[in-house]
Order: C-alpha cells, then structure tokens, then sequence
C-alpha cells in the first residue's frame, strides 16, 4: 500500500499546522511557506481538511486557519482517509462493492476486513502532536 502524493501532503500540512500554538490562527500562505508545498495544493487540502472537520476556517480580519480540534485528538487515519476517503485495501472491503470476478469463490475475501481494520487502527494510533513532535502536558 502506498499513500498518494496528496496524502502524504495532507499529513505535512497538518503536522505544519498543529506546530502553531493554541488558537493560532494561519493562513494557507504560512503552511505552503513553512511546508515548501505550493499554494494551490495547500489551498486544495484546506478545502478538504476543513471539509472533513479537521481544520476550521474563520472569515474576517482576524480569519484563517486553525486546528477543529487539539492537535492530540487528531489521527492519521483521519488525515488520510480526508484526502483520500475511506481507508480500504481492496474492493473486497466495500460490501456494497461487487466488481471482483472471484467474488463467488475467493476464500481470502472474508479476511480482508480483518486486515484492512488492524491498518486502519494502526493509523488511527497515530497522533497528529506525534507526527508534528509536539509536547502534550500530561
């Protein structure tokens, strides 16, 4: 499995902003300059970041970005799965799904859910103030 490029970018980006403290509010402009991505593409993921509740955007002289929640509620599975939609190793995980041409008689089918949960709950133990190295106060 490998993530697509706008995933990985989704992941730099939130790590980028759970660097700002609190409150703070940033702007896509800061995240491109701190991150070295391009505007548009940081532009994009706000969009879907925000979408998925993981980034809020406030409007006015004081607007801009800024984390939905605490940096440590915030997991990579759902970093991931904002860009790149619900987290499934093959069709055979979609139960709505019925384009296998093995689907009749395939034996490993039934497995796969099993698999696919133990990778979503792997990164879904992965917290965003891990990915960004941030101290949490215990």
């Amino acid at each position: 499995m490998r993530l697509s490029n706008l995933a990985d970018y989704a992941v730099v980006t939130m790590s980028a902003a759970a660097r700002h403290p609190g409150p703070a509010r940033f702007s896509a402009a800061q995240l491109a300059a701190e991150t070295g991505l391009p505007l548009p593409t940081v532009q994009k993921l706000a969009g879907k970041l925000v979408a998925a509740g993981l980034l809020r955007s406030l409007r006015g002289a004081c607007g801009g970005l800024q984390l939905a929640r605490p940096a440590a509620s915030i997991t990579l599975a759902e970093i991931v799965e904002a860009v790149e939609g619900p987290i499934a190793l093959t069709t055979c995980v979609d139960a709505s799904r019925h384009d296998c041409a093995l689907e009749g008689s395939c034996a490993v089918r039934p497995h796969w859910s099993v698999v696919n949960d133990a990778l979503r709950g792997a990164l879904a133990e992965v917290p965003l103030t891990r990915l960004a190295r941030i101290e949490v106060a215990a």
